[in-house]
């Protein structure tokens, strides 16, 4: 990875979140200053005691946009925000995750780099359960979040082949879990200690895992390297694990690691269930609906697995932790914090 200097000054969108927080602990050890766009009605004490300058707005506002980029050039933007589990409808998949996006990026023409967070969703499920995807891998988006990334990425992959400025990186995540998780996160640990986690067919298939401190780190990588630029990159732990492994590994860390009691194994289910709830969370979806249960069950039986192989060879990029010590260091944060798992 070939490194260049630059100021260290970042301008972070969803810093707020899961992931924005291990993102902005990271970057004040790397020594970058930090201003982040946060929406009026969330907290943010917990930032103000990092000593990271606030701007209050919504991403969807010029006026907000214009606040947030005014007097930064040379800036790198970290571009996290979005929205996953939407409560407003699936109108918004589009108007956050897209046109936003896209919006924020074009107003940065006076930063030097942005390096923006999109998914997995674009690209969609893996063909089969032995098949992974790369940076090649063509679109199929998985329902409205992913067609709204997908059109993000679309955008800024016309943009970088006209080389406007600023330089772009687009960084791709499946599903991620460490610190900090929000309450669907403890929810999933606790169906699985209650043995109410359901696996589907044989739970063969595999998905892709991004600790968030890994992520953070791939992220920051990705704003260092001179090799970067243009470039997408795949950010996920070392390898897939299966469902079976998934939830078999967070039972026995819950057991041998905490002492607490787990029920019976997940039973195991009939993938027509999760094929008909893939039915219905498109039929809702096409009406403008979303129900994140739905949503989530549709996923269960899919594989989603990527390679992490451009990532290792140009950015340098190394995961820092496994599926086991990420969920033990998840459940730990999880009983510090008083969840109820």
């Amino acid at each position: 990875m070939t490194v260049s200097s630059f100021s260290k000054r970042a301008l972070v969108t969803g810093g707020n979140g899961w992931l924005g927080r291990r993102l902005l602990e990271a970057l004040i050890v790397d020594g970058w200053q930090i201003r982040c766009l946060i929406p009026a009605e969330e907290q943010a004490a917990s930032l103000a005691k990092m000593n990271v300058d606030i701007v209050r707005g919504d991403v969807r506002s010029a006026e907000a946009r214009r606040a947030f980029l005014q007097n930064a050039d040379g800036a790198t933007l970290f571009h996290l925000a979005g929205v996953i589990h939407p409560q407003a409808g699936a109108a918004v998949f589009d108007a956050i995750n897209h046109r936003a996006g896209v919006a924020l990026v074009e107003a940065s023409a006076h930063l030097r780099r942005a390096v923006v967070m999109s998914s997995n969703s674009p690209i969609g499920c893996n063909p089969a359960p032995d098949h992974i995807f790369d940076e090649n891998s063509p679109y199929n988006p998985y329902m409205g979040y992913g067609r709204s990334k997908m059109l993000l990425e679309q955008a800024l992959r016309q943009r970088i082949a006209s080389g406007i400025s600023p330089e772009i990186v687009i960084i791709r995540a499946p599903w991620f879990y460490g610190p900090g998780q929000p309450p669907r996160q403890t929810l999933f640990f606790r169906m699985i200690r209650e043995g109410k986690m359901p696996i589907f067919g044989n739970g063969l298939n595999c998905r892709s895992m991004a600790y968030t401190d890994s992520l953070a780190q791939g992220l920051i990588l990705a704003a260092h390297s001179d090799q970067a630029k243009g470039e997408i990159f795949w950010i996920a732990d070392a390898r897939p694990y299966s469902m079976n492994e998934i939830i078999g590994t967070v039972a026995e860390v819950l057991e041998k690691d905490f002492n607490l009691p787990v029920k019976s194994p997940a039973r195991h289910l009939p993938n027509v269930i999760s094929d008909a709830a893939r039915f219905v969370d498109a039929s809702l979806q096409a009406a403008g609906l979303y129900h994140q249960k739905i949503h989530v069950l549709s996923e269960m039986n899919q594989t989603i697995a990527c390679s992490i192989a451009k990532a290792q060879n140009v950015l340098g990029y190394r995961p820092i932790v496994e599926l086991r010590e990420g969920m033990r260091r998840s459940i730990t944060w999880c009983l510090q914090n008083r969840h109820n798992i």
